[in-house]
């Protein structure tokens, strides 16, 4: 095995180097012209159907803005920090064996954080999605 040398190890005339480049330059060029010629031929006509929204064929009517309840929302935050939860477990799952007991007691405080936001949150009420029985009482 030879000895890494890294003035030849990066040399732009190593093997397929000078193809990319080529190749990578022939992309912008036919990229750039493509660009310029549709530009340049192209049918240039503006119009109040040119300027309307599409929206699936359907003409828009009313507002876009639409309200959505809370819990929408927590339910959305809620599902992003739980997914992104699942895939610290899944990744420490498939380097389980690497990672030994260090890694075990990682995941496992890392899992306890976890469930002591869940129980925090749960405490608050933030997993209810309408009104308790008490506000339901309240509210009449």
């Amino acid at each position: 095995m030879q000895p890494f040398d890294p003035v030849t190890a990066f040399s732009p005339w190593m093997p397929g180097a000078f193809s990319f480049a080529v190749f990578a330059l022939l992309v912008f060029v036919i990229m750039a012209a493509m660009l310029f010629l549709s530009a340049w031929l192209g049918r240039k006509s503006d119009n109040t159907e040119k300027g309307r929204p599409y929206e699936s064929g359907i003409i828009p009517t009313g507002t876009a803005r639409l309200r959505y309840p809370v819990p929408f929302y927590m339910v959305a935050v809620f599902f992003l920090v739980f997914d992104v939860e699942g895939a610290f477990i899944f990744s420490w799952a498939a380097a389980c064996r690497q990672l030994g007991w260090t890694g075990w007691l990682r995941i496992s405080v890392f899992i306890f954080v976890l469930l002591l936001g869940l129980a925090y949150i749960w405490r608050k009420g933030g997993l209810r999605w309408g009104l308790s029985d008490q506000e339901k009482r309240t509210a009449s």
